[in-house]
């Protein structure tokens, strides 16, 4: 099939594809309770023809293609965000939560690309492996899945993903392919907890103000990015939330803080958790009180191969045309843009080589004016087939 054929196929599946986002949008579920989404998108696979695993909590797994070649992994990601929706659309979704990050386009792209290689089905090389996850707003679908046996029987050679972009002011349909190395940084959550010893305000020294402790935490850690990281080691720390005390004449027993890390560098992140842990521990100590520090989810950083990033860049501008697919060096003046938004898609680079597209979905000056997470961000439903294009002619080029 060549790129005209497959330009032309996805292009008249725009309306069926475009049928798939707005269910998915008007019916947005989170994390692994996908009890709505899961069950359509099997049903679509199932009705085109294929035969559907289901994997970890939430997952499906399915193949097309033939065995003995290589082995090429398409994935989408089906999970909504707890984010009551402001975008004036006929499909806005009543439930409270909402797909502000895409990921219902993501997962009509990839159905619109599964009827698309199950048709020419004949043509492949080597297997196509299409996962659909759930969980990647938490970081925990990716993580899951693997567990379960996601890169497994058959094993992928490589892997690819598409995430689209509103509100940047790039010509929809624009593909722009990540530079090797990472392209998102690694990614966790933290709680602190401090305990002291709480009292009546007017006798301070029969307690321990907890709330002095954790004031005097959260001014030490600022100096482990200040003082402690070279200028070459980036790094984001951020404490979101502290909360404490109940009432203002009582000294509070008991603060919490909560936050978030981003680090490109699995040492220094290492590095930033141990020494959080350390300076909390020990400045609760000097206060009287005592701090405990707990990571919840998170993701590694996400690496983009070498050979696959220049592979499918060559394969891109063949299907799009020298204005239609960029490397993120070309739209960046030769530097290696890194975003800063972490992506559990980052699990399966861990594994197997990887890349990680990014598909123009809207631009402000034509209506599309709020970036992703935002409760009233809009996204170019035109692009769907061109996303469609991009995995179904990646795949076939790849395999052969």
């Amino acid at each position: 099939m060549n790129k005209e054929q497959i330009l032309q196929e996805a292009g008249a599946l725009l309306e069926p594809i475009c049928a798939h986002r707005r269910w998915l949008h008007a019916h947005a579920e989170t994390g692994f309770d996908l009890a709505q989404t899961k069950p359509y998108v099997k049903a679509a696979l199932e009705e085109m023809g294929y035969s559907v695993q289901e994997c970890g909590r939430a997952g499906l797994l399915t193949t097309v293609g033939k065995p003995g070649g290589k082995v090429l992994l398409l994935r989408a990601d089906m999970d909504a965000l707890p984010i009551a929706e402001e975008a004036e659309v006929p499909f806005a979704c009543p439930n409270g939560s909402m797909h502000a990050c895409g990921h219902d386009m993501h997962t009509a792209m990839l159905l619109g690309a599964a009827k698309l290689l199950k048709d020419h089905e004949s043509e492949l090389s080597g297997m196509v492996k299409l996962m659909f996850q759930p969980a990647e707003e938490i970081f925990e679908g990716g993580k899951d899945m693997i567990a379960a046996g996601a890169l497994e029987n058959p094993r992928p050679d490589a892997a690819m993903m598409i995430h689209v972009t509103a509100g940047m002011p790039i010509p929809a349909g624009t593909v722009i392919v990540s530079a090797p190395g990472v392209s998102a940084p690694a990614a966790d959550y933290f709680t602190i907890r401090v305990q002291g010893k709480g009292c009546h305000g007017s006798a301070p020294q029969n307690g321990v103000d907890a709330l002095t402790a954790a004031a005097h935490i959260l001014i030490a850690l600022q100096e482990i990015q200040a003082r402690e990281l070279a200028a070459t080691e980036e790094a984001v720390m951020t404490i979101g939330t502290f909360q404490g005390g109940t009432t203002g004449n009582v000294i509070a027993d008991s603060a919490v803080m909560q936050g978030t890390i981003r680090t490109y560098d699995e040492t220094t992140r290492s590095f930033l958790k141990q020494r959080m842990t350390e300076i909390a521990q020990s400045v609760a100590t000097a206060f009287r009180a005592s701090a405990e520090v707990s990571f919840g989810s998170g993701c590694p950083t996400l690496v983009n191969d070498k050979a696959l990033c220049q592979t499918v860049a060559g394969y891109l501008k063949t299907l799009l045309g020298p204005t239609g697919a960029f490397t993120t060096e070309e739209i960046s003046g030769g530097k290696p843009a890194r975003g800063g938004g972490s992506e559990d898609f980052a699990y399966v680079s861990q594994e197997v080589p990887s890349v990680m597209l990014a598909l123009a979905a809207g631009e402000p000056k034509k209506g599309y004016a709020y970036p992703q997470h935002h409760p009233k961000v809009l996204f170019d439903e035109s692009v769907l087939s061109t996303g469609a294009a991009v995995f179904a002619f990646t795949a076939l080029q790849y395999l052969q």
